[in-house]
């Protein structure tokens, strides 16, 4: 619960658990991650494809990277193969 300016209470609104977010990936000629949003991957963990709803107007076609970087972070990023964008979510 939010209180507004006159000292009411209201709720707020939820938003999209794990949301995809925009994403600065540099990847190898192959395609896999050696850098994300300017730090570099240590290890590459898994990786895997998503293709679903291909029937549809609004096919999911992603191939998704779970990673260390460099800094010890972990990183889950994907790359959107319909729309040509890499995007992060929460490791």
């Amino acid at each position: 619960m939010v209180e507004d300016s006159r000292g009411t209470s209201a709720v707020r609104p939820a938003g999209r658990i794990n949301a995809p977010r925009p994403a600065l990936v540099e990847a190898s000629p192959v395609g896999t991650p050696v850098r994300v949003n300017r730090l570099g991957v240590a290890v590459l963990r898994e990786e895997w494809r998503v293709v679903d709803r291909w029937w549809t107007d609004d096919p999911v076609d992603r191939r998704y990277f779970d990673l260390v970087l460099e800094s010890g972070q972990n990183a889950c990023v994907f790359r959107d193969e319909e729309a040509g964008c890499w995007f992060s979510q929460r490791a």
